[in-house]
Formats: C-alpha cells, structure tokens, sequence
C-alpha cells in the first residue's frame, strides 16, 4: 500500500473544499495503475463526499447540513464556537472516509462527481487528509 498526507485548508468558514485534483496527482505520483483508492480525514470534525461541485451543490449541501444540524446551543458538545457539538455530529452523516475503485491510474468518478472535504468547525482551519492506494495486481 502506497500511503501520502495532504494538507487542506478549509478556513474558517464552513466549507466543502475540492480535493480532486490532490488524488490524480498522487495515483499520477506513484504510477498507479488498478487498484483502490483510499481517503480518510483523521479528524472528529470532517468527512469525505463524493459530489458534483461548482453547480451550486456544494452550498446545496452546506444549506442542508445548517438545516439538519444547525448551529445554535442545543448541543451537550458545547466548547468551542456556538453550536461546535453539530460539527461532531457530522461524519455520522458524511463519513470521515471513502473508497474509489481506480482503473489505468484514474479514479472511476462519475462524470460530475468531485472528491470533497466537508468541514463545518470553523475553530479549525487546516485539516488533513490520507491518501491511500491498495494495488489490484
């Protein structure tokens, strides 16, 4: 398994932050081939989806997340900035990792999919992000 960190500042605003062009030039990088792609944010506070961006659905999914898990005081997670707790609540909704089938060195997206992390803590703004290549030969 070939394995890189990368880091990703999400700032401090809540934010869906394209990492898509990270993963082709790390499986560009290592000369992958057939395999899986692994991603993983070692972080309480972020996940990983797998979305068209740049249409509006980015904020589309920000909008929902503020509508599902608003960020007010009704939290028992309560340090940080106001409704902190929802951040934790997160990647039980948008999981902290995925999975990509890879084939001839590419991840197999859809032709709208981007690769994203998802972050609503605003009281971190850098966050990291393991790229993993499992090869299928």
């Amino acid at each position: 398994m070939m394995s890189k960190v990368i880091t990703v500042a999400t700032g401090s605003k809540e934010a869906v932050h394209d990492i898509t062009g990270e993963c082709l030039r790390f499986l560009r990088d290592i000369g992958a081939s057939d395999g899986l792609l692994n991603l993983f944010v070692p972080h309480a506070t972020a996940g990983i989806a797998l979305i068209e961006l740049g249409s509006g659905s980015d904020q589309d999914l920000l909008s929902a997340l503020g509508e599902l898990l608003p960020a007010d005081d009704r939290w028992e997670h309560a340090h940080g900035s106001r409704g902190h707790g929802r951040s934790h609540v997160m990647p039980a909704f948008i999981a902290p990792y995925a999975t990509i089938p890879v084939i001839d060195g590419k991840p197999a997206l859809g032709t709208w999919q981007s690769v994203a992390v998802v972050d609503l803590n605003v009281d971190n703004v850098v966050r990291k992000v393991r790229l993993s290549f499992i090869s299928g030969s």
